[in-house]
């Protein structure tokens, strides 16, 4: 995949906000620490697109970024941060459920998990919402250069366990570090594009 285009467009809160366009939307969902901005600058090979951030829970609206004009990338605030208080996260979790449930280009969800972590009861919820809501969705594990080789099926097992994986869905072991499972991780967005075109 050759980014020839990857630009911040515009950061909303409520649906008046979104940029009008005609591209198709993929939201990227996870936990705040999980490496979401990562995950982003390594896939669209841009060093500083989405800003990373040592604090977690610094995203607090929903970020449009026009990649190659083709595919509009929504980071959604990162969730299950303790700092940040419970009215605050009430009003994230609205504004995500919002734009979730509403957006009529939105065309699936990458959602980030930890792959050195079982997920949390928030990746949980975040799985079973998606799917209640029969949206399709990516399971992208991050930090994968963190565990050693020998042990990646038994961490990508326990993820698939804990979230009560659908095999229809897609998983991707991701190293921001390395680049493993980028090409992989730009497949499976593609192939979600063109499954909804059939």
């Amino acid at each position: 995949m050759k980014i020839t285009k990857a630009e911040f467009v515009t950061s909303a809160v409520a649906p008046d906000h979104y940029p009008i366009h005609e591209l198709p939307e993929v939201a990227l969902a996870g936990r705040s620490n999980v490496g979401k901005s990562s995950f982003i600058n390594k896939i669209c090979q841009r060093k500083a697109l989405a800003r990373t951030s040592s604090k977690p829970g610094k995203t607090q609206t929903l970020n449009f970024f026009n990649i190659n004009d083709e595919i509009m990338f929504v980071d959604v605030p990162g969730y299950g941060y303790a700092k940040v208080s419970k009215t605050e996260r009430e009003k994230w979790g609205i504004m995500m459920e919002q734009y979730l449930t509403s957006q009529s280009a939105l065309r699936g969800v990458v959602l980030l998990v930890d792959i050195r972590h079982e997920p949390s009861s928030d990746d949980v919820t975040m799985y079973n919402f998606l799917k209640h809501y029969e949206i399709p969705v990516i399971v992208v594990a991050t930090k994968l250069d963190k565990i050693k080789k020998a042990q990646r099926q038994k961490h990508e097992a326990a993820v698939k366990r804990k979230l009560q994986f659908e095999s229809t869905d897609r998983f991707v072991a991701f190293s921001a570090e390395t680049a493993e499972g980028k090409d992989e991780a730009w497949k499976a967005i593609y192939d979600l594009l063109t499954r909804e075109e059939d």
